[in-house]
């Protein structure tokens, strides 16, 4: 059956319902546990349309406090996971239409979340709702579940699987295509401390640590406005001086590939390095800066398979002497951990700072021979005819990873742009369109 056909016909209900989802601005505002909107109203509205939308649809559905849902089809022992979040990363600054007034020009779609991840989500619940309408019913439940914090926490993700079944087998279309069987293990740990400099009051950039800040600003005590212009202008840099506050802007890119942006706090403290003496300033320049490899921290790994080991530094706060940096690391197989955490936290204390390990989601690996690799790369390739391109590994850490067998699955095709968390993110409309078509695919396939 031609899948590919069918959404054609619906192509205007797809890009209708997605972009009223992608209106939404489901931004994580603060986490409340107590709340019976966990990760805030505008998350919850969005999960909720969804719900909405698999009512009127006539979806089984289950609703698990807020923190996560999921739509589903089907009938047998076993589920089918097909794993999805509905919330995105800010937005940030420099957008050439506003981020949640979803717009198609030259066959895009720009919004925040238009490729990661809720173009992708509406993508997989229009190819269960299609096989629903066509009367193909699957011989596993499949599930559609809901996450609502990905981008921060795994919260909501978490909540669900302690009361609800585990998928046997899964995808989460969330990533690239062909296919990915590989992610790197995802490392974040803080760097603290504290100064006695008086010329610096402040310093701030980022608020995420899987984002690579776009904008940093500081508050000095000394007057550089002179120095801070003509390093601006040498440097061919963007930047503004407001009062007693300086800011630089940089480019914002995914943590999984930082060397794609420039981090704006790299650029404010190799300026403040020549003109003032401060610990903090002088902890930067020496281990993070420009240095995505972390080969400053001597660090470095470098897997066959699974490339590079990258760092992002992508929050940095100064205030009243204190101190904190983010920072995240996307490590591949064979890296020698416990011997490089010492190694950081060794140099960390040496300067009298403080290392702090945050979490550790490990290396996530499904072997390329396995059927379902197999059956996903059948069906990625009936609707692109794209022989060519192997499965790959990421940095990224999508949510395959929170089952034993599962593997991300699209949207991004070979050689499109990755816009994921930048400024004017954006899907191919056709790209949205035969993810459809290859997920019905995939979803017939592997439910017969």
């Amino acid at each position: 059956m031609d899948f590919y056909k069918y959404v054609l016909e619906n192509k205007d209900l797809i890009l209708a319902k997605t972009k009223h989802l992608l209106a939404i601005p489901s931004v994580l505002e603060a986490f409340d546990e107590k709340s019976e909107t966990p990760f805030g109203e505008e998350i919850n509205n969005a999960l909720h349309y969804m719900l909405d939308l698999a009512h009127e649809d006539n979806f089984v559905t289950k609703n698990v406090k807020n923190y996560a849902a999921h739509i589903e089809y089907g009938k047998g022992k076993e589920i089918l996971g097909v794993l999805c979040h509905l919330d995105v990363v800010p937005a940030g600054d420099g957008w050439s239409h506003p981020p949640f007034s979803p717009l198609v020009k030259d066959g895009k779609l720009y919004a925040r979340g238009a490729s990661d991840d809720k173009g992708p989500t509406m993508a997989a619940y229009f190819a269960l709702k299609f096989l629903k309408e066509l009367e193909i019913m699957p011989n596993k439940r499949v599930r559609i579940i809901l996450g609502t914090d990905e981008e921060t926490g795994w919260r909501g993700i978490n909540k669900y699987f302690e009361t609800e079944e585990m998928p046997e087998v899964g995808f989460a279309p969330d990533a690239n295509f062909p296919l990915i069987y590989g992610e790197k293990g995802i490392l974040s740990f803080n760097i603290t401390g504290k100064t006695t400099d008086k010329d610096l009051v402040s310093f701030s950039a980022g608020d995420r640590l899987n984002v690579v800040p776009d904008l940093a600003e500081c508050v000095l005590n000394k007057d550089l406005r002179k120095e801070f212009k003509d390093y601006l202008v040498f440097n061919s840099l963007e930047g503004r001086v407001e009062g007693d506050k300086y800011i630089v802007f940089g480019k914002r890119a995914h943590a999984m590939q930082p060397n794609l942006g420039m981090n704006a706090a790299f650029i404010l403290a190799e300026f403040l390095s020549e003109h003032i003496k401060n610990p903090f300033i002088d902890y930067i320049c020496k281990y993070l800066t420009y240095d995505h490899l972390a080969e400053k921290y001597e660090i470095n790994h470098h897997d066959d398979e699974m490339k590079d080991l990258t760092m992002n530094p992508g929050v940095f706060d100064y205030q009243n002497n204190e101190f904190k940096i983010g920072v995240n690391c996307r490590y591949p197989k064979g890296w020698l951990k416990e011997e490089s955490l010492l190694k950081v936290k060794t140099i960390t204390e040496n300067h009298n700072f403080t290392y702090e390990l945050l979490s550790d989601s490990p290396v996530h690996y499904v072997e390329k021979t396995d059927p379902l690799v197999k059956i996903l790369m059948d069906s990625y390739q009936k609707y692109t005819e794209d022989y060519d391109n192997p499965p790959i590994t990421i940095g990224g850490g999508t949510y395959s990873r929170a089952l034993s067998k599962a593997v991300a699955f699209g949207p991004t095709m070979p050689g499109r742009k990755d816009v994921a968390h930048q400024v004017d993110e954006y899907l191919h409309v056709e790209d949205l369109l035969k993810s459809t078509a290859i997920y019905m695919e995939a979803i017939y396939q592997l439910t017969k």
